[in-house]
This record gives C-alpha cells, sequence and structure tokens, in this order.
C-alpha cells in the first residue's frame, strides 16, 4: 500500500497504552477482522512506532489472506530498552523487568483479545515471553507460539494441547520452501544454487538450515555484528555450532569477514533479507547482483525500491508469501495440531501460495507483490461484503 493513501480496509482500532508507574509504553494496530480476529506478532524494540506497528498490522491481514488461514491482520509493539541483554538471558533483572512489561501490556489490551487480536512472538519476543502474556490475562487462546512443555485443557476437551513455539523454525521453514519453488521457476538448481542471508537469528538460522538441507550453498551471511564471506561456503559444523552457542557469524569466521557493502554487492543466486525492516534502501540498492530476493523480513524494502529491483530483472518474493510460515504455525497451534502437522502445513500452503503468484505474475507480467495483494484483497472483500 501506498503512502499517504488511504487505506480502505483500516485500521479498525490504534491502540496505545501506558503504565507510568512501569514506564512501559506499548502499541497495538488490529488493521482488518474481516476473515477472522487480528493475528500478528508483539515486536520489542527502543525505537518501535505507531506508524511502524501499522504497516506491519497491515501487512498481516494481506499475509493471513494469502495463506488462506481464517485470520485478520494485526500487530503489537512494546517499546523494550533493554531488548539486546534480556533476549540473550544474560541479565535477570531485565529479564525481570521485560516479564512486568509483557504482562503490564497483556492486562492494558486484554478487552481486545481473542474477539479481535491474538498475540504471537516477534522481534525480541519469543516463547517465553507468550507464556508470560497468557499467564497475565488467564487465557491460553491469548496468544501463540507459547514452550512446547507449556500444556493446558482447554475448549473443555479431553486432553491436552501443547504450544508450538516459533523457536522450531515454522517461518525460516515456509521461507526455505518459498525459495525452492522461486529457485524452480527461475530455472536455477536448488542444489548448489549460492545463497546470502542477512540477518541470521531465529529466522536466518534457520533458513540456513532448511536449504542446506536442500542442497543449497550460502555464502554470505550478515547480522548485526558484521558480515563474512566464503566462495565456498562455511562448515557446516561450525555454524551449527555458532547457532547454538549464539555466536556471531562474523566472529566464528573472523577470517572471512567482509564489509557490509561488499555483503550487498555480491553476486548470487538468491538473497535472504531475514533482519529488519527498510534494510534495503537507496544506499545499497544498486549494489544487489541477485538473481533471486525471498523476503524472509516484514518489509525489507519499500514498495518503490523492490519495484525498482523487480523492473531491473529480478524475481521477488515479497515479505508476506514467504515469511508466513510463522503465522500459520500460529494457527496450527490454535486448532491444536502437533508440530509434524504443523510443518506439514506450512510446506502445503506456502508452495501453493508462492507457485500461484509467480505463475500468475508471468502470465500477466505484473510484479509479484501486485498479484499477491490483488488474490488476498478479493478474499477480504468477498468478506467484508459478506459480512
Amino acid at each position: 500500500m501506498k503512502k499517504n493513501t488511504i487505506d480502505l480496509y483500516g485500521p479498525e482500532y490504534v491502540v496505545e497504552v501506558k503504565d507510568v508507574k512501569l514506564g512501559m509504553e506499548g502499541f497495538l494496530v488490529i488493521h482488518n477482522t474481516a476473515l477472522g480476529p487480528g493475528k500478528g506478532g508483539i515486536r520489542m524494540t527502543p525505537d518501535v512506532t505507531v506508524e511502524e506497528v501499522k504497516r506491519l498490522a497491515s501487512t498481516m491481514t494481506w499475509k493471513n489472506s494469502l495463506a488462506g488461514i481464517p485470520f485478520g491482520g494485526a500487530k503489537a509493539g512494546i517499546k523494550w530498552p533493554s531488548s539486546a541483554k534480556a533476549t540473550e538471558g544474560k541479565n535477570p533483572t531485565d529479564n525481570e523487568l521485560k516479564k512486568k512489561f509483557v504482562q503490564s501490556f497483556a492486562r492494558a489490551i486484554k478487552p481486545f483479545l481473542i474477539k479481535k487480536y491474538i498475540g504471537g512472538p516477534d522481534v525480541n519476543s519469543g516463547e517465553k515471553e507468550m507464556q508470560w502474556f497468557v499467564e497475565a490475562v488467564s487465557n491460553w487462546r491469548a496468544a501463540t507460539g507459547k514452550p512446547a512443555n507449556y500444556c493446558m485443557k482447554v475448549f473443555g476437551r479431553e486432553g491436552e494441547r501443547c504450544g508450538i513455539p516459533h523457536e522450531f523454525g515454522s517461518t525460516g521453514f515456509g521461507v526455505a520452501q518459498a525459495t525452492a519453488v522461486a529457485a524452480k521457476f527461475a530455472n536455477i538448481p536448488i542444489k548448489g544454487a549460492t545463497v546470502a542471508i542477512h540477518g541470521f537469528g531465529n529466522v536466518g538460522t534457520f533458513v540456513y538450515q532448511f536449504l542446506t538441507e536442500m542442497g543449497a550453498r550460502v555464502v554470505a551471511i550478515a547480522d548485526t555484528n558484521g558480515a563474512v564471506y566464503s566462495s565456498d561456503g562455511f562448515d557446516d559444523k561450525v555454524v551449527r555450532k555458532s547457532i547454538d552457542e549464539k555466536i556471531s557469524p562474523s566472529v566464528a569466521f573472523n577470517s572471512n569477514r567482509i564489509s557490509m557493502e561488499d555483503f550487498w554487492s555480491k553476486s548470487v543466486d538468491i538473497l535472504i533479507p531475514a533482519s529488519v525492516t527498510d534494510v534495503i534502501n537507496d544506499s545499497n540498492k544498486k549494489s544487489i547482483k541477485a538473481k533471486i530476493i525471498v523476503e524472509a523480513g516484514n518489509i525489507p524494502m519499500s514498495e518503490s525500491i523492490e519495484k525498482e529491483l523487480a523492473s531491473s530483472g529480478i524475481l521477488i518474493v515479497p515479505d508476506f508469501i514467504a515469511n508466513a510460515g510463522g503465522v500459520i504455525s500460529s494457527y496450527a497451534e490454535y486448532r491444536g495440531y502437533n508440530s509434524k502437522r504443523m510443518f506439514d502445513l506450512v510446506e502445503r500452503k506456502i508452495t501453493k501460495a508462492t507457485e500461484e503468484v509467480l505463475r500468475q505474475s508471468a502470465k500477466t507480467k505484473k510484479h509479484p507483490r501486485a498479484v499477491a495483494m490483488e488474490i488476498a484483497v478479493s478474499r477480504v472483500e468477498k468478506k467484508m461484503k459478506s459480512r
């Protein structure tokens, strides 16, 4: 959706909450609930804004619609100044304060939960935070992405339902499936394809894992600490050890360090931005030499830059197709599926959506995002009219 244009589909609610005593400030944006309750994660960063949350909430509407799951679009954000320390778990005081922030936010937005909004993990929030969230409002269904060993009897049925944390890798798994479809569409064998991944957190590490298992060769990795490059790829055992021990690739492969400018300019088959919003921008867009870009992170570039790169011949799989694995996993948890059934569902839905969009894009000569939006919007409009 273009900036400064009227959004005919939302937002339905924009909620700003504060806990003055605690110093907590947060935002909830429920964009559209035509297909079901708004679903979207809770972002915890020092500089999150209501405008950022609005953009992300809108993306969730179309992501859920395109994925074919009965959720609307929403997103939440909490200004969390100590995100790095708390996420790494190195400071108990920070973790204690983080729990208070999450639970204060949960209680503040409780009137919107279940019927209008269901929470989930996002930047600097994971399974632990989702458990805190549901405990604060005493409702198992208030958020998904909870720990796998956190189980409850719900809906008055026999047996227990347990969490399916995003730490299982559902988003990265979905990105890998979308990448495989795009590579096949571009006549690039996934086995041996060269890949660059920007962002090596929960999503990027699982993208690495699943693409490596498919036979792709990851030759460049970047995170907040720096970038590394090896034309032959990296020692898989060292990479996996660095993931397990939370060591940056730029430390594990220090001799392979390159500048961030060099990272963007590497000639690779596939580039996967799996980090933050607008990471591809005016400063690096002209350096990119990839044949395919699969958007693992939310809004990794503006629509104008995306169109510019697509017009130059780069095949782009938009974010709300490629990274829908997390929200599909959320739906699986919401329905009480186990992890195997969840992964099967992610593979089926991501593959179907990516194939449909790329096929239609080639047929109509429209950019993939435009095609995907047309499909997603038509589904939402149909529901809005019927209700």
